[in-house]
């Protein structure tokens, strides 16, 4: 029997749903803390849950290491291991407090000279790290891994010493952006969408947008992706799409592009789904374990966008 007062069971998707055959891949394959996430996003799950799966992957220093992100093996803390774990943080609502407080006082000790952050410490180097990683002695300033820590944490009204310069460097790297590339651009509308300088930020996406259209370095027309090149070091097929840029319709990247365009590009992406339920890693492909934990972080990425622009999921 019941007990009286307890809470409801999870809503189960109907079978054979594009969420019901997404849950059975997430069960079959993914780690625990995508396991928690999804259940957070689609089965009422706990946001408790998912911050307590996300704490093992926390170090001494603040950081978070131990492949959070997959493509980077090893215990180390990383910047780009920490930027994965505010995403989480900021998807479940938890992106506040002593936690955070924490992360900036790593970022802090980790940035570069300029007060931005690199993407790779050298502490990487004798742990397996995909291929197209670069671990140099003294890393660069970098936009990838800068522009989405400081988006996030400005989403968030978190005020903290670090974000003074590393937002600055935002801004003059994004500003002044030639020739780019689909991750770039994608770090710098996270950043955008956030920045505290909202007529500035628009002004920066409408220049950015000119640039991915002028560049194609969206694919506008899934049937003819002949007409749009990979960036160069990408992997073959590695395109990008409108809502590769625009996750919701409140991003400021989604005025880049036609109702017609958005369309297509989401229909694209609602068909990418696989037959065992997931959706695919686009990226260049290494070593299996990292492939397969990432299946289930852009198959939860991929229903999620899906569901901000009204796509029926259930």
């Amino acid at each position: 029997m019941a007990e009286t007062g307890a809470s409801p069971p999870p809503s189960t998707p109907p079978a054979r749903s594009p969420l019901f055959r997404a849950e059975q891949f997430v069960w079959l394959t993914a780690r625990v803390l995508e396991q928690h996430l999804f259940a957070y996003h689609f089965l009422r799950g706990s946001p408790e849950a998912v911050e307590a799966a996300l704490d093992a992957y926390r170090n001494e220093d603040g950081g978070y290491g131990h492949a959070l992100e997959p493509d980077l093996r090893g215990p180390v803390s990383q910047p780009l291991h920490t930027a994965h774990a505010l995403r989480v943080l900021d998807a479940i609502g938890r992106c506040g407090g002593q936690r955070v407080e924490r992360v900036c006082r790593y970022l802090t000790s980790v940035s570069t000279p300029d007060g931005a952050l690199p993407a790779i410490l050298p502490g990487q180097r004798g742990y397996p790290t995909a291929p197209f990683v670069p671990v140099v002695d003294d890393p660069p300033s970098d936009l990838l891994a800068t522009g989405p820590v400081v988006g996030l944490l400005h989403r968030n009204e978190v005020w903290h010493a670090w974000l003074f310069r590393a937002t600055d460097f935002c801004w003059q790297v994004v500003e002044s952006l030639e020739k780019s590339h689909p991750y770039e651009v994608q770090a710098a509308v996270t950043f955008l969408d956030s920045a505290p300088d909202r007529p500035r930020a628009q002004a920066a996406a409408d220049r950015l947008g000119r640039l991915v259209r002028e560049q194609r370095l969206s694919a506008l027309d899934p049937d003819r992706l002949d007409a749009f090149p990979v960036a160069s070091g990408y992997a073959p097929g590695e395109h990008h799409f409108p809502h590769d840029f625009a996750r919701s319709p409140d991003s400021l990247a989604r005025a880049w592009f036609t109702d017609d365009e958005m369309t297509r590009s989401l229909d694209h992406l609602a068909a990418g789904q696989e037959e065992d339920g997931g959706w695919p890693v686009r990226w260049r492909r290494w070593a299996p374990a990292p492939a397969l934990e990432a299946r289930s972080l852009v198959t939860i990425e991929a229903l999620c966008t899906l569901r901000a622009y009204g796509r029926f999921v259930g």
